[in-house]
């Protein structure tokens, strides 16, 4: 039976449906609010999050009226954290997805404890570094520089810094309030997520359910897709097990591409309206060919940042620029740096959704937008 080929703007636009970018989600009043954020968060596998406030603004672009209190209450109530998971990253997740998330991808984290700690590796006891960890950050939530100054008396000839790098690997750490929580401060200090939620990992977690929810939140998508998203390999093999149950597609080059059955794709002409997207956001980090949302060219001019992923500007659904905000002495300044030049219609809206961010980001303060030169 023939396959369907997908386009590059069918691709395209089946992302941003499943993002919630094309249409921004309502969020009800009263209890059921907080039931609706932390369904977002699950819908979109969790939010990249190594810098504590960008799963705030990709929440804003994603759910109608959002607020930061809407995260922040949840992050102190423990129903979500911020925990290292798909590629080693921090994500914030559910607290549910963090139990069943984390030992799904520890094979993957596990492959970096060489690394960590280089010839000294062979000698290591790792089930006994994770054991001595653990009872530290169990004791009260640590920084990495106290756990490694704990831990570094008895592992001599072992760096502090890769100690506290090995139990991150080893032990499911989640980092505590205040930090992460808007308009609060606060050291990145770590607890086991046990110890945190009070609950076990799941001990049967399945592979098969990691890659469903990947693909509802970013197919169609290869098998090469969710490795590079997920850090795990070998996962051709889970696909074939599961291919009965899902529909296959081809994209332009001929690569196979799979998706759920009953997951919107929208046609390709589907207007896609100007957006900001956060820091670091899984939109653009997701794939491993990220054609579908940003150009080579303009991928590599993400990464020249200092390592810095910045935020991005949608136009017609593909990355054509980046934004950045600073705050001083109750001014907030908004700057967007276009990639090219673009209609009058289209700066005027990139213009109106950088004040909606203002306005969401820094209530109160004198706002600025400013459109660098374009070079």
């Amino acid at each position: 039976m023939p396959t369907d080929t997908l386009d590059l703007r069918a691709l395209n636009r089946a992302l941003l449906a499943r993002q919630r970018l094309l249409c921004p989600a309502p969020l009800p009043a009263g209890p059921r609010r907080a039931e609706a954020v932390i369904g977002m968060v699950e819908h979109l596998a969790g939010l990249q999050a190594q810098a504590p406030f960008p799963p705030y603004f990709g929440l804003w672009s994603r759910l109608a009226g959002f607020r930061p209190a809407d995260l922040a209450e949840l992050l102190v109530s423990r129903q979500v954290v911020r925990i290292a998971l798909m590629r080693s990253t921090i994500h914030l997740v559910s607290a549910r997805d963090c139990l069943a998330f984390r030992p799904l991808v520890q094979p993957a984290l596990d492959r970096s404890l060489p690394a960590i700690f280089g010839k000294q590796f062979a000698s290591l006891d790792a089930g006994a570094l994770a054991a001595a960890g653990r009872a530290l950050v169990d004791a009260e939530p640590r920084t990495f520089s106290e756990l490694g100054g704990l831990l570094s008396p008895d592992w001599p000839g072992h760096a502090p810094t890769a100690l506290a790098q090995g139990i991150r690997v080893l032990v499911p750490l989640v980092q505590v309030p205040p930090r992460a929580v808007w308009g609060a401060a606060g050291q990145a200090r770590h607890t086991s997520a046990e110890a945190w939620l009070g609950r076990p990992l799941d001990p049967s977690p399945s592979p098969d359910v990691l890659i469903t929810r990947y693909l509802a939140a970013f197919g169609p998508a290869t098998v090469a897709d969710v490795q590079a998203w997920s850090g795990l390999t070998r996962l051709g093999e889970v696909v074939d097990r599961l291919r009965p149950g899902l529909r296959a597609f081809r994209d332009e080059p001929g690569r196979e591409l799979f998706d759920l059955p009953e997951a919107p794709r929208p046609a390709p002409d589907t207007p896609a309206p100007v957006r900001l997207v956060a820091e670091f956001d899984n939109l653009i980090l997701s794939h491993a060919d990220r054609a579908r949302v940003v150009s080579d060219g303009n991928r590599l001019r993400l990464y020249s940042r200092n390592g810095i992923f910045p935020g991005t500007v949608l136009l017609d659904g593909f990355v054509s620029g980046i934004w950045r905000l600073a705050r001083s002495r109750r001014t907030a300044v908004l700057t967007v740096e276009l990639f090219g030049p673009v209609s009058s219609r289209d700066r005027a809206a990139v213009g109106d959704e950088a004040r909606r961010l203002l306005r969401f980001a820094a209530d109160g303060d004198r706002h600025e937008i400013r459109f660098a030169p374009i070079a």
